[in-house]
C-alpha cells in the first residue's frame, strides 16, 4: 500500500506584480521548490500538522508566472515569492475554480485590489517625495559642512581651502537655491539621485577622517574613500544636469581632493 501524500497548510496573498505563499512547516532544510509549465511543485522534509514527515503539494496558477520562485526559510515556515508575468490583479490563485483544502488566504498580508493599488501608489510617491521626507536633515548636515572649510584652513585636513570652499558653495547653491526654492524641482525623482550620490561619498569619507584622527589606517576604507567618487562623480553630474532648463549646471568645475564636486552655474 502506497504511503499517503502529506500536504502542509499553505497561505497566500498577492500584489499586482507578485504572489506570496507561506508554507506552515518548521525546521525545513533544502526544500525542492520549482515551477514547470506554470505549476508550482513543493516537496520538503519538515515538522507540520502530521509531525516530522515529507510534505508536498502542487499548484497550477491561474495565469502565467515567471519560472524562478524565490524562497526564504525560517524556523517556523517557508516563504515563497513568485513573480507574475503580467502585472495585474487575479481573482483567485489557482486555475481550478475550487480552492484546494490545504490552501487559505494569508490575512497577515492580505489586501484587496484597491488597497494594493494604494500601497503601490504610495511606494511610487515616496520615491518622488524624497525632498519633503529628508530635506530638514539634509539642510542641517549641509550647514554643518562649513566645518570642512574650517578644517582645511587650520590644517586638520590636507584639502586646499579654496577647493573646500568651492565644494561647499556649489552644494549649497544646488540644495538651497535650485532645489530649495523651486517647487517643480522638489517633486522630481532626480532629487533622490542627487542626495544619494552626495551621500555615497560621505559614508566612506567621514569614517576615514575619524580613523585618521586616532592614527589608524584601514586599507580597505582608504581605497574606498579615494575610489568611490569615480562612479559618483559622473552620476552626480548627470543627476544635477536634470534641473530646469534655465538653471542647468555645467559639468563640475573641479573635483576636490575629498572626492567632492563643485559646480559653476550657467543662466
Amino acid at each position: 500500500m502506497e504511503n499517503q501524500v502529506l500536504t502542509p497548510h499553505v497561505y497566500w496573498a498577492q500584489r499586482h506584480r507578485e504572489l506570496y505563499l507561506r508554507v506552515e512547516l518548521s525546521d525545513v532544510q533544502n526544500p525542492a521548490i520549482s515551477i514547470t509549465e506554470n505549476v508550482l511543485h513543493f516537496k520538503a522534509q519538515g515538522h507540520g500538522a502530521k509531525g516530522d514527515n515529507v510534505y508536498e503539494f502542487h499548484l497550477e496558477f491561474l495565469d502565467l508566472v515567471k519560472p524562478e520562485p524565490v524562497y526564504k526559510l525560517t524556523q517556523r515556515q517557508v516563504n515563497i515569492t513568485v513573480q507574475k508575468k503580467v502585472s495585474q490583479w487575479w481573482e483567485r490563485l489557482t486555475k481550478q475554480e475550487k480552492r484546494p483544502l490545504f490552501l487559505a488566504p494569508d490575512f497577515d498580508r492580505w489586501l484587496d485590489e484597491s488597497d494594493a493599488e494604494m500601497e503601490l501608489r504610495a511606494k511610487v510617491e515616496s520615491f518622488y517625495d524624497t525632498f519633503h521626507s529628508v530635506a530638514d536633515m539634509v539642510y542641517f548636515c549641509q550647514m554643518l559642512a562649513v566645518v570642512e572649510t574650517i578644517n582645511a584652513a587650520i590644517g586638520v585636513t590636507s584639502t586646499a581651502v579654496l577647493t573646500a570652499l568651492i565644494q561647499l558653495l556649489g552644494r549649497n547653491f544646488i540644495l538651497f537655491i535650485v532645489i530649495g526654492t523651486m517647487e517643480e524641482m522638489q517633486n522630481k525623482a532626480v532629487v533622490f539621485f542627487v542626495f544619494y550620490t552626495w551621500s555615497m561619498v560621505e559614508i566612506f569619507r567621514y569614517p576615514f577622517y575619524m580613523l585618521a584622527c586616532i592614527d589608524m589606517d584601514w586599507k580597505v576604507l582608504t581605497w574606498l574613500r579615494y575610489t568611490v567618487w569615480i562612479p559618483a562623480y559622473p552620476l552626480g553630474c548627470l543627476a544635477e544636469e536634470q534641473g530646469p532648463p534655465a538653471q542647468r549646471h555645467d559639468c563640475p568645475l573641479s573635483m576636490s581632493a575629498d572626492g567632492g564636486e563643485a559646480y559653476l552655474v550657467r543662466q
